[in-house]
């Protein structure tokens, strides 16, 4: 069952609706260790000894020292446990016997890190836990030419710090399968800005995924000796092995089916209240404050929202959810929608990952999750109904369900400039609609278009207000809702006096009725009551 929730007041309380369808300056990694392997038993690549001395290189100055060898006994159980990650570097075919797969597969599941460089794809192919760990083997490559690499992930500490589309000329690999449905792809090749490709509009050639509690990353690029000494290319690299190891954290889950609310475009975002953000490289920057900008072109329900943010020392920001529409006033969202809070230093429940002022996150789950100040985050916002948990860098950290009545996880979406001593930036905001609960609710108040009724503040409304001033004849429309599939129509009221009725319409004020309530008198004007009926000929999709 789908629902669209409206709560109205006057005479009777009522809704009438309308459907229509290197670290970062100032962070240290604390020390660690790693092992590059570069063992090969097929193409032996020139460029090995110039990897090699680039992670040392990268070791020296980020505080990881590197033991590099090419003998397969180092992999046993005893060895391994000294290296946070192990570096695939360049290897090809059969490199590993099979105590030592037995010994390394351990490792990786038991939480060790793993970092694969191009030809890594082309290694144990008879081996299927290297497969899952690796996320696709070698099929073919063109000659080395220029190509556009579209960086999809502007969070991970491997591709936080390239443009949208970074030109460089490498050795292009195709894959046998996709990773995309069990890894988070971090960067695609565009085909159409060279020969050779095989794998069309998807070509995945940079990404991450978990294996067990272990860590993988997987880069296609590295083939040319050039590329070690490519300043682009090797912080990168180094963001691969920070991942890996444990020092740099990201949110690696697989991810499809996520429209966008921002990337580059602020079409359809509205700034409540002083300051804002300017935009540059797809990257919305805090100033002034305190303000609200927030994504007006649709209200949420049940959704999986998504945003990288990355603050500058101890700042102060947020993401807002369930509020409705805030006019110029951005206090709105406060007062009756819920934060989700970013601020590197405040009490628990007011810091990153509380529900500002209602709940605090698991503070050991948000700090093993966490990168620092000056590093980019992810935040999963997860709401089904009035549930919300919050994930970060792809680990659970809190989880809250609403019961005040004059608040709501259904609304609208937004993200806060605390203030001009506050700088926060945000990249990719996406969100992708479940069904999870199967509902829609839309509140009454959050009209595009009306006729007679008028919001109306009321103790004990959801998000505390109603629709109210309903006379004959009044109407309420909505634009944007999903109503695709729905079978009923649900609406929470509130009437001292007879009552009245409720025509649900589609298309317009005298379109087609697809169901009738009766209201009755709910025992006062302060008695909320919930009534329902079913719908038929619902068009499909957002109306």
């Amino acid at each position: 069952m789908r629902r669209i929730l409206a709560g109205l007041g006057t005479a009777a309380t009522l809704a009438a609706c309308m459907l229509y369808a290197s670290p970062p300056a100032g962070a240290a990694d604390a020390p660690y260790d790693v092992l590059v392997f570069s063992k090969t038993a097929g193409f032996r690549h020139d460029a090995i000894p110039a990897g090699v001395q680039a992670i040392k290189d990268l070791g020296a100055a980020g505080g990881f020292t590197v033991t590099a060898t090419e003998d397969a006994a180092a992999f046993t159980t005893a060895n391994l446990a000294r290296y946070e990650a192990v570096v695939f570097l360049l290897t090809t075919g059969d490199v590993l016997g099979d105590a030592q797969q037995s010994a390394f597969e351990s490792y990786v599941r038991g939480g060790g890190g793993y970092v694969g460089v191009h030809s890594a794809a082309d290694t144990e192919y008879d081996w299927p836990f290297y497969g899952q760990l690796v996320g696709a083997w070698f099929a073919s490559h063109p000659a080395i030419q220029q190509v556009a690499s579209k960086t999809e992930n502007r969070a991970h500490p491997a591709t936080a710090h390239l443009p949208r589309t970074w030109t460089r000329t490498d050795e292009l690999y195709n894959y046998r399968t996709n990773p995309r449905g069990s890894a988070r792809v971090l960067a695609t090749l565009d085909e159409s800005s060279y020969s050779g490709g095989t794998m069309g509009a998807d070509h995945p050639i940079t990404w991450c995924k978990g294996v067990g509690t272990g860590r993988s990353f997987y880069t296609g690029f590295g083939h040319t000796k050039e590329s070690y000494a490519q300043a682009d290319f090797r912080t990168g690299l180094l963001g691969g092995i920070r991942y890996a190891a444990r020092r740099a954290h990201a949110d690696c889950r697989p991810e499809t089916g996520y429209g966008t609310l921002y990337d580059g475009s602020t079409t359809g975002w509205r700034q409540s209240g002083p300051g804002g953000f300017t935009e540059a490289d797809a990257t919305l920057s805090s100033t002034g404050g305190m303000g609200l900008f927030w994504y007006s072109a649709k209200q949420y329900t049940s959704y999986s929202l998504k945003a990288d943010f990355r603050l500058t020392g101890d700042s102060n920001s947020g993401i807002f959810v369930g509020f409705p529409d805030p006019g110029g006033d951005p206090d709105v969202a406060v007062d009756q929608g819920y934060e989700i809070q970013i601020d590197a230093t405040d009490t628990p429940d007011r810091t990153t990952g509380a529900i500002y002022g209602f709940k605090a996150a698991d503070i050991a789950a948000r700090d093993a999750a966490l990168n620092p100040p000056g590093e980019w985050n992810t935040y999963e916002i997860l709401v089904e109904g009035q549930r919300l948990r919050v994930y970060l860098n792809g680990s659970l950290i809190n989880d809250f369900t609403n019961s005040d009545p004059n608040r709501g996880l259904d609304g609208y979406i937004g993200i806060q400039n605390h203030g001009g001593a506050d700088q926060v930036a945000f990249r990719n905001i996406r969100v992708k609609e479940t069904s999870a609960t199967n509902d829609v609710t839309t509140q009454a108040e959050s009209y595009s278009s009306v006729n007679g009724a008028q919001p109306f503040a009321k103790a004990g409304a959801n998000n505390g207000q109603t629709l109210g001033y309903i006379d004959p004849g009044d109407w309420s429309g909505y634009t944007g809702v999903d109503v695709g599939g729905a079978t009923s129509f649900r609406a929470r009221v509130v009437s001292g006096g007879p009552g009245g009725r409720i025509q649900i319409r589609t298309g317009s004020p005298t379109g087609t009725v697809l169901g009738t309530v009766n209201v009755p008198n709910t025992g006062g004007w302060d008695a909320f009551a919930t009534v329902s009926t079913p719908l038929t000929g619902v068009p499909a999709g957002s109306a």
